[in-house]
């Protein structure tokens, strides 16, 4: 059966993100930008576009409006293939008043939506992760495997196994064992460092799916880690897909292979963003063999009037006005003034760091004027009293946390409409 033939996927994208707080504050995880002009969201819907999956629905929960209106800006299929959709479905409660109580009771109550489509076969991704995969090479495994359920899988260091499903396998990859977060695992064949964790990316067959999710809703489970996966090992064939020999095309030999991160908490999503950074970064986000697709950009180019840059991402409509910019990522419509400096840091759209204002370590959300001569990352005590700060010492400045000032500047930057439901634009004026 060729891989992209009636295949349906869901994509749970319902996480409240409470670790990421507060950049998750008013947006659901999922939601959250990354890079430039990205979005969570957009790593597993461009894997799937990509290969050839053009069935999608995409189930939300938590502050979803952020989501669904990039979802209906960004993700119509007609740009890409006519007659086929990525469509939002929020908890319809047709089975009662209750929201999805689970990732298998989320499925379970759109369990009409696989019955109507027909498919042979279903994936079940998270939305949350950060990576380049072709979904095509899981399920040509999955289905030479003769597997009534396939799971991704990847090494972590025993010390995280608690964070994720661990699995244990035999010589031909089938899953003798599944367990959700133990606090304790044994090492995976031929190593002494690391257990193998599921990647929470599923492929089922359609009608083990139905039977299973029926049978989880009379017996009240709600999950597939915990509950729906390990009681399919001993009564179904469950096989391994082994992440590290997923095949992308365009992928450059200094980037670091099988690259993918779980940005759940500030501190991986700080990091991941600049493992793409320079010029050999860990993960390249321009790839044109398998493209990581973005919202559509209406602002103006970026807009360099002088200034030290390095290391770093100047997104469109910003504008650096003799500023210090060393490991920054700046998104769209991003005013650095002058002798301000950014060291290791992440800015949100249309915010202003003033003149001589210096920050380092931060993610400051969007909507942000930070005020001439501001210090943030300097003195993490102080930072404390204000703001959010990790234990790795990363300061987060919610949204609007600096209230706009009329401007200084002699530039009017690019203002770029934001998605219903988050932080209204402020247009800024020259004095």
């Amino acid at each position: 059966m060729p891989a992209t033939r009636n295949v349906l996927a869901f994509v749970m994208a319902g996480g409240e993100g409470s670790r990421l707080h507060p950049l998750t504050a008013n947006r659901c995880k999922p939601a959250v930008p990354f890079n430039g002009k990205h979005r969570i969201v957009d790593f597993v819907l461009s894997n799937l576009v990509n290969s050839e999956i053009y069935s999608i629905y995409l189930l939300v929960q938590y502050k979803s409006q952020s989501l669904i209106e990039h979802v209906r800006n960004s993700w119509t299929l007609a740009r890409f293939i006519p007659q086929q959709f990525i469509t939002v479905v929020p908890p319809q409660m047709r089975h009662g008043p209750a929201w999805f109580q689970g990732t298998a009771d989320a499925v379970f109550q759109n369990i009409h939506l696989i019955q109507s489509f027909q498919p042979d076969i279903v994936a079940v991704f998270g939305a949350d992760h950060v990576y380049r995969m072709d979904v095509r090479q899981m399920i040509d495994f999955h289905v030479a495997s003769r597997a009534h359920a396939t799971v991704a899988t990847l090494p972590v260091p025993l010390a995280q196994s608690e964070q994720f499903g661990i699995v244990e396998t035999d010589a031909d990859h089938r899953i003798a064992d599944f367990r959700e977060k133990p606090k304790t695992a044994r090492p995976m064949p031929g190593s002494r460092t690391h257990a193998l964790a599921s990647m929470g990316n599923y492929i089922f067959d359609a009608d083990v799916l139905l039977a299973q999710l029926k049978r989880m809703h009379e017996s009240g489970d709600t999950d597939f880690g915990k509950h729906m996966l390990p009681g399919m090992v001993k009564t179904h064939r469950l096989v391994a897909y082994d992440f590290a020999a997923n095949d992308i095309p365009g992928v450059e030999p200094y980037e670091e292979h099988a690259y993918w991160r779980d940005v759940g908490t500030i501190d991986a999503y700080f990091d991941a963003h600049f493992d793409t950074l320079g010029a050999a970064p860990r993960f390249r986000m321009t790839n044109r063999h398998w493209p990581i697709y973005a919202s559509p950009d209406q602002a103006e180019c970026a807009q360099i009037e002088n200034g030290v840059i390095n290391h770093s991402i100047v997104g469109s409509g910003s504008i650096i006005d003799g500023a210090t910019l060393d490991h920054a990522m700046l998104r769209r419509s991003v005013l650095v003034e002058r002798k301000a400096r950014l060291a290791h840091c992440i800015v949100m759209e249309r915010s202003r760091i003033g003149h001589g204002a210096h920050v380092r370590r931060c993610i400051i959300d969007q909507d942000n004027d930070v005020p001439p001569g501001e210090r943030i990352g300097y003195d993490l005590e102080a930072d404390r009293r204000r703001f959010p700060v990790t234990p790795s010492g990363i300061v987060v400045v919610p949204a609007g946390f600096f209230p706009a000032r009329k401007s200084g500047s002699p530039f009017l930057a690019q203002v770029y409409e934001p998605a219903f439901g988050e932080a209204r634009p402020r247009m800024e004026v020259p004095a």
